[in-house]
């Protein structure tokens, strides 16, 4: 998706807020030096700007804010729950309008589900 993330993920041992929030602070961390390194991309300026003026308006932050702040993390106790889960995010890229058929979104696992193999983009471990 364009604008948003979903994952099935694992924390290990440590708590999944944390690793929530290291993956949004490093991700944002790296486009925004990707988008204000990349002096040829046209809405870089306006992208800047939009990211800066977000940032004045939450204390939390220092200079930009480049993701929403929420989550809405669910944890996932069965297998049925499970892959309900999974199937909503394949079908997400679908019911966007992105594809006819989620196995035709370049970065989603449901073209490894489908056929059983690593086959897309994305690196995953399949959970069953």
């Amino acid at each position: 998706m364009s604008n948003h993330i979903h994952l099935v993920a694992t924390a290990g041992n440590k708590d999944l807020s944390d690793v929530i929030r290291d993956f949004k602070k490093e991700s944002a961390r790296q486009l925004l030096r990707s988008i204000s390194g990349n002096r040829s991309e046209s809405r870089r300026d306006w992208m800047l700007s939009l990211f800066s003026d977000f940032g004045k308006s939450n204390s939390r932050n220092s200079r930009y804010q480049f993701r929403r702040q929420d989550n809405h993390p669910e944890e996932l106790f069965t297998g049925p729950f499970i892959f309900q889960k999974i199937d909503y995010t394949h079908q997400n890229s679908v019911v966007a309008g992105i594809v006819d058929n989620a196995e035709d979104y370049l970065y989603s696992s449901a073209r490894d589900y489908r056929s059983g193999k690593k086959c897309g983009l994305l690196e995953i471990d399949f959970l069953v």
